[in-house]
């Protein structure tokens, strides 16, 4: 006993060393990554604020793994393949660029840098159904899943075994016994409850993958998410957006929160790009691979009458530069009369706050709505913290009080449209599997004019004031949240 008292004065006495070594270690390992300065800044602090337990946070969370590299393999691979056709698409891409061109020259630059950057092929032979909230958009999906004759591919973040969830895994079921080739990839994040379901549903006919599994062995790479919303039947029709497959982005629902979203069903072309990504991801993490033969890619059309002129920007971790921002930023920077955007979490990057704060100051009509209360009180407390600025430039806050605006997207000029997966954060910009349609229509931007018009009937809006008059101690809070906002 006496020997372990001893023990136990020295551990009391000279604990500190130890961990001022393990401090010092993960001090120079952030330093030496020579990663962005916020982003080194924010982990710096958070491992002087939280002793030993901030550095299990790095080492779990912060730090740039080999998976990272495995990425950057991916995003090669999938340039690969597109640089493998570009040369016979080259004709067909430059007469694509030209109509968007000719549709609005001041808004074609996002089309020109997807292009440019081997990012994703512009289409116009395209036709777009826009869907607000879960309701309007598994009605459609139902519908398609049944008349699906060759193949159904979802990628999902979420995927929920609940009411509609369960109506659609019956679906696919029904359709894999009648020969119909069913592809199904989760994250094992999002969807943590059907990814134990696995064996079960490949066992009645679903080829079911689950990206980046979180195991404690790989806790170290769980940081990065496959957040994309993808479906492809047929090679033919295409869904994006924010809805996942879950009871709660249904109204009315039993949760008691009335869930505003948005998702866009595509039919032409441009779902070649959506089949393309989907076939990437699959080849990534699945032994039974397939070719992409004219049954998952038919050939490019000609443009028919009534153009739409549609691409996509997809972003992951291995991406440079990351795409869907400087895509966003190129299309903030052109706007002209007005821009609008949707999002639950704003925590910009300094690239995006400046694109925005620049176009205000033009003479731009700037306008963004978030939720009035976040799903999470961090976020939401370091969103607020971003809107002072920007209010005193001159832009108009809406704060969503309906319910949750979950909607990610952005409308300039009454002509391009952003309908996709992507927050305006960092962790959607610089660290998950991101994607966002960019849509060159004047229809469809109406449509997302008029909806964030009704949005407004029920918001209120934030002023200098509305942050002025907030408790010190949530403001102090805020702050706080703010300085983590690179890790957020």
């Amino acid at each position: 006993m006496e020997n372990l008292h001893i023990i136990w004065e020295f551990i009391v006495e000279w604990y500190w060393i130890p961990l001022a070594l393990i401090n010092a270690t993960a001090f120079i390992t952030i330093l030496v990554e020579n990663g962005k300065p916020e982003k080194t800044i924010a982990w710096l602090m958070v491992i002087v604020f939280l002793p030993f337990i901030g550095v299990v946070l790095y080492y779990f969370f912060g730090q740039k793994f080999q998976k990272e590299k495995y990425f950057k393999k991916l995003d090669y691979r999938y340039k690969q393949k597109l640089e493998e056709r570009w040369i016979d698409l080259e004709p067909f891409i430059t007469n694509e660029i030209k109509l968007t061109d000719r549709y609005d020259s001041h808004l074609n630059d996002a089309f020109e840098y997807l292009v440019n950057t081997r990012n994703s092929i512009p289409t116009s032979n395209n036709n777009a159904l826009l869907l607000i909230n879960g309701e309007e958009k598994f009605k459609h999906l139902l519908t398609d899943l049944k008349n699906a004759q060759h193949h159904i591919h979802l990628e999902y973040y979420i995927f929920d075994e609940d009411v509609i969830g369960s109506e659609i895994l019956d679906l696919l079921v029904e359709k894999a016994q009648q020969n119909v080739e069913v592809r199904l990839i989760i994250d094992d994040f999002g969807s943590s409850k059907l990814a134990k379901r696995q064996k079960y549903y490949e066992e009645k006919g679903l080829q079911f993958e689950i990206f980046l599994p979180v195991r404690f062995s790989s806790l170290a790479n769980s940081n990065y998410r496959n957040h994309r919303k993808i479906i492809v039947i047929d090679g033919t029709i295409g869904y994006v957006g924010g809805i996942n497959i879950s009871d709660k982005y249904i109204n009315p629902n039993n949760f008691n929160l009335y869930w505003r979203d948005t998702s866009i069903r595509f039919e032409g072309d441009s779902v070649k790009m959506l089949q393309a990504q989907f076939w990437l991801h699959w080849q990534s993490i699945s032994a039974n691979t397939f070719t992409l033969t004219q049954n998952y890619l038919p050939p490019f059309k000609k443009s028919i009458t009534k153009k739409m002129p549609v691409t996509f920007a997809f972003s992951s971790p291995g991406n440079t530069p990351p795409h869907v921002m400087e895509s966003m930023i190129l299309s903030i920077s052109a706007a002209q009369k007005s821009i609008q955007l949707c999002t639950p979490y704003f925590i910009p990057t300094d690239s995006f706050k400046t694109a925005l704060l620049i176009a205000v100051s033009k003479g731009v009509d700037v306008s963004l709505m978030i939720s009035a209360k976040g799903d999470s009180a961090v976020v939401q407390a370091a969103s607020l913290s971003f809107l002072k600025p920007f209010v005193q430039r001159g832009m108009k806050v809406f704060l969503y009080e309906k319910g949750f605006i979950h909607a990610k997207t952005i409308c300039i000029d009454g002509l391009l449209s952003y309908i996709g997966t992507t927050n305006l954060d960092s962790r959607s910009f610089l660290i998950n599997f991101e994607l966002s349609a960019v849509i060159l229509d004047e229809n469809i931007a109406q449509q997302l004019t008029e909806q964030f018009k009704e949005d407004v009937l029920s918001s209120k809006l934030f002023t200098t004031e509305t942050w002025q008059n907030e408790k010190w101690y949530y403001k102090a809070f805020a702050s706080i949240c703010r300085l983590l906002a690179p890790l957020l």
